[in-house]
């Protein structure tokens, strides 16, 4: 099968095809690689194993759900024993992963075959791919462009059809955004959802979660329903939905009320094709008989971004004495790229009271979206604020990199924090959507219904109550079946 043909199929199509024995594994594995050489210059892959692969080819079960698919596994937490997991930094530059993880597990036994990894941010901490140990990924709508992050080389690899389907995590935001910014599906499904671990029974206080990016929708709904699970030592536990996601897809949604915004919720403005997107699928749904109604939780949003911000600190800080601890000395300045150490220098002096608070700040947060649905079905917004930033943008300079990692030692922890916000505070202003999702559990998912003039990429997010990832499918089958449905060419 060449590149042209084999782009044209999803995930499900191409399973459909083995199952069939229309083709064997090794044509897809071919077209995959090839795929890879043709857009080498995107920098979305930063490891692959094509001996290992093809052998595992040779047994594929033509009975799973996705018998021989090709998949790329994020370098970031979606760990294959003996395979390069680096996180994105040079830390781990050498580091081979000593387990698979579960969410790894799962999908081989759906029958994916793991062709790789692909490029993401030191630690998965920013809304860019553009680390210095792997150097930028790029967008394939247009390579000046980031593809976002932190699941910035799934995105580019996805959205330039080098895979139909991808391996991607989002802990505020690190699947819908690259999915925004190429044009392609995210779905952050409900915490508790999909596989952790092993070793953890949690990510980021139960802030990230393990998902895929995708470019139709009925690849999200079978993955869902390959990845989702009740794991007994997990720390978050959603229900499983036993009717099965891709088996309702196809329901016809009754009448639903829906609020939507296009302001900011920490107050930085918003380009007008991210609200013009908004509104156009504002039009769209009232056309198709539903209720809209321009309106947003009631929620402090730069208070709880401070609060997203002291978490990513303290975890941060942690992992900084879990390295410690494990090559025995303390690490320098220079080890760590400047959002990690400014976080972790932080962390260390944040008090335990401060954190349990914080996460308490989480928790008022989801009890008042809990009431917002039950007068809403679901709350539109824009994806990102604006369409993807340059390649660079938001990378600080080296003469700003030594001076935030000089200024974050001289300041006490509330300095600090302000330090953490305003350092954050360009790419939040990207980004200022996704993290409620995240702080509070609920699903949500970044659709690609819109094109800025300039012909970039820019998505409308959906968000639904707790457990609600069936209702978000419906409405992204909706719209995959309207003109605004953005296909990837």
């Amino acid at each position: 099968m060449k590149y042209a043909e084999y782009k044209g199929y999803d995930a499900v199509g191409l399973s459909e095809l083995i199952k069939a024995r229309k083709i064997h594994p090794n044509e897809l594995l071919d077209a995959t690689f090839d795929a890879m050489s043709t857009w080498s210059t995107l920098n979305a892959i930063v490891s692959t194993r094509p001996e290992a692969v093809y052998r595992e080819a040779q047994h594929v079960n033509v009975n799973y759900s996705f018998a021989g698919v090709p998949f790329l596994l994020k370098d970031s937490s979606q760990a294959l024993k003996n395979e390069p997991m680096t996180s994105g930094t040079a830390l781990f530059k050498h580091t081979l992963a000593k387990k698979t993880s579960l969410y790894t597990s799962a999908l081989q036994k759906a029958g994916f075959l793991m062709a790789g990894h692909t490029n993401a941010p030191e630690f998965g901490l920013k809304n860019i791919t553009e680390s210095k140990l792997h150097g930028p990924a790029k967008n394939p709508k247009n390579l000046i462009y980031s593809p976002g992050g932190s699941s910035g080389g799934a995105a580019a690899a996805v959205a330039s059809g080098i895979v139909p389907i991808a391996g991607a995590s989002d802990g505020g935001g690190s699947i819908r955004i690259p999915a925004s910014f190429t044009g392609i599906l995210g779905l952050k499904p409900t915490r508790g959802r999909t596989p952790v671990g092993p070793g953890a029974g949690r990510q980021w206080q139960g802030a990230a979660i393990d998902f895929v990016l995708t470019r139709t929708v009925r690849d999200s709904a079978r993955a869902l329903d390959v990845l989702q699970v009740h794991q007994p030592e997990a720390a978050f536990h959603t229900p499983l939905f036993r009717e099965g996601y891709e088996n309702v897809l196809n329901q016809q949604l009754s009448k639903l009320r829906i609020a939507y915004s296009v302001e900011s919720p920490v107050g930085t403005d918003v380009d007008r094709s991210a609200k013009e997107a908004v509104l156009s699928a504002v039009r769209f749904l009232e056309e198709q008989g539903h209720e809209l109604e321009e309106k947003a939780p009631k929620i402090d949003g730069m208070e709880l971004m401070r609060q997203y911000y002291l978490m990513n600190a303290g975890e941060m800080a942690s992992l900084k004495v879990k390295i410690e601890e494990t090559i025995g000395r303390t690490l320098q300045a220079e080890e760590f790229e400047t959002e990690s150490w400014v976080l972790a220098s932080c962390g260390q002096n944040v008090r335990a009271a401060s954190y349990a608070r914080s996460l308490t700040a989480w928790d008022e947060a989801a009890a008042i979206t809990t009431r917002f649905h039950e007068d809403y079905d679901l709350y539109l917004t824009p994806a990102t604020a604006k369409t993807a930033p340059r390649i660079g943008e938001l990378t600080p300079s080296a003469e700003n990199e030594q001076a935030l990692k000089e200024t974050v030692e001289r300041l006490n922890v509330s300095e600090q924090l302000d330090l953490v916000y305003e350092m954050f505070l360009p790419s939040l202003s990207y980004t200022p959507f996704t993290q409620l999702a995240n702080l509070t559990g609920q699903p949500a998912v970044s659709l690609p219904l819109y094109t800025s003039e300039e012909g970039l990429p820019i998505g409308v997010q959906a968000m639904a109550a707790k457990g609600q990832e069936q209702l978000l499918l419906r409405l992204a089958k909706l719209f995959e079946q309207s003109n605004l449905w953005q296909k990837i060419g």
